[in-house]
């Protein structure tokens, strides 16, 4: 199986570790010397429509890449702050309303 490069930015990131989407492959870093795939990139996400800047860019070295499939390419990542942990934080502010 073969992917090219325009089709490559449309396949979903998920981290395999957790589950949690990162996002869409953006951009890939690519060593000029040897002609290989060093990276992937993931753009950050807005904050607040923008006005409050956006979070960092994600980069993914391709020895964490696992799998590229159709749709989805599962990677090996570790957050610096994990998506479990927003999620906990959320449901904390509704756990006293629905009491």
């Amino acid at each position: 199986m073969h992917c090219c490069l325009t089709e490559m930015r449309y396949k979903e990131v998920i981290n395999n570790s957790n589950g949690c989407r990162l996002g869409n492959v953006c951009d890939v870093e690519i060593d000029t010397c040897s002609g290989r795939l060093t990276a992937i990139v993931i753009y950050g996400t807005n904050k607040f429509f923008g006005l409050f800047g956006k979070n960092p860019d994600i980069r993914i070295p391709w020895e964490d890449i696992n799998v590229i499939g159709e749709d989805t390419v599962l990677v090996k990542y570790c957050p610096p702050c994990c998506c479990d942990v927003k999620q906990r934080k959320r449901n904390r502010v509704f756990d006293g309303m629905f009491r």
